[in-house]
């Protein structure tokens, strides 16, 4: 199996790139995401791969980090999905976006990937809301904390100030997000007029 391709830059459509390593082009398909971040054609390029084996063909995807490339892995497990639809999530929503959206249960993000209607955006949620914080995404690892305390608190008086912030025009993903940063700030004692007024201090910077 091939885990990462070390070369450099062919050519790029608007689904896959070419990268060429010691004269032999291996065609794989990636998410706009890891596509926009490629070097320019014939430069270096290093890209880790999934390899995808079935009895009539074989399928690279590539993948520019291994958070993105472990998101591709566990959106492909959730029935309705596959890989097709896991790559036009992930070109929408970068990992840390993912790990937000659904700890927030932010299903109309989702649908923002091309395929992907509510329907199918609450089976991921519902799906993936246990195993999104057990993946390792680097930089963004404060993302996945902030998004576990708050997730801890929805219930209370944190989904509270979630409705209020979406009340005021907010959109769900964000006002999670200010509302986790806001709890890990105050604790989770903090009464909600604090937790509002810290959300919205939060997004306002």
């Amino acid at each position: 199996m091939i885990g990462k391709l070390s070369g450099r830059v062919d050519s790029q459509g608007e689904d896959w790139a070419i990268v060429d390593v010691g004269g032999v082009g291996y065609q794989i398909h990636a998410s706009a995401r890891t596509l926009g971040a490629l070097p320019a054609t014939g430069e270096p390029a290093v890209v880790l791969i999934e390899t995808h084996v079935r009895e009539d063909h074989i399928h690279l995807y590539g993948f520019i980090d291994a958070a993105e490339r472990d998101w591709f892995r566990l959106l492909a497990t959730v029935q309705g999905v596959g890989v097709k639809m896991a790559l036009a999530i992930l070109s929408v929503l970068a990992p840390d976006q993912l790990v937000q959206a659904i700890a927030a249960r932010d299903t109309a993000v989702l649908t923002r990937a091309n395929g992907v209607g509510p329907k199918l955006a609450g089976r991921v949620v519902a799906e993936l809301k246990d195993k999104a914080g057990r993946i390792a995404l680097g930089e963004a690892a404060h993302m996945t904390a902030v998004a576990e305390i708050a997730a801890r608190a929805v219930g209370g008086v944190a989904e509270d100030a979630v409705s209020a912030l979406v009340n005021l025009g907010y959109g769900r993903g964000e006002a999670f997000g200010a509302v986790a940063h806001a709890a890990r700030e105050l604790g989770a004692e903090a009464p909600i007029d604090a937790v509002i007024k810290a959300g919205l201090k939060e997004l306002a910077s």
